[in-house]
């Protein structure tokens, strides 16, 4: 499996009612995902990924944006609160391609 390390900010994006957190991939990371993609597209073009953020491991799926030019994390409320971090700060993620 693909695995990489970086660095992201959090932030907010707010649609409808709610709120989300988001991070971006790095370009190169991006573009790395983006060539490891074959056969028919998932929903929204999402690619499935497994994260850690310090000591929390979650499974998710990463969108392209085009707004952002690059895919984009969900971070969960729940992972946030148990690793102490908001937007706007700096974090320290890996991600593995599932």
């Amino acid at each position: 499996m693909t695995e990489f390390s970086f660095e992201a900010s959090l932030y907010l994006w707010e649609a409808r009612l709610q709120t989300w957190v988001f991070a971006d991939i790095p370009e190169d990371v991006a573009d790395v995902v983006e060539d490891a993609q074959s056969g028919p597209r998932r929903g929204f073009g999402a690619v499935k990924v497994e994260v850690t953020l310090g000591e929390t491991v979650w499974r998710t799926s990463i969108f392209p944006s085009k707004d952002r030019a690059t895919y984009i994390l969900p971070v969960k409320r729940a992972v946030l609160d148990a690793e102490g971090v908001a937007p706007p700060e700096t974090v320290s993620l890996s991600l593995r391609l599932v």
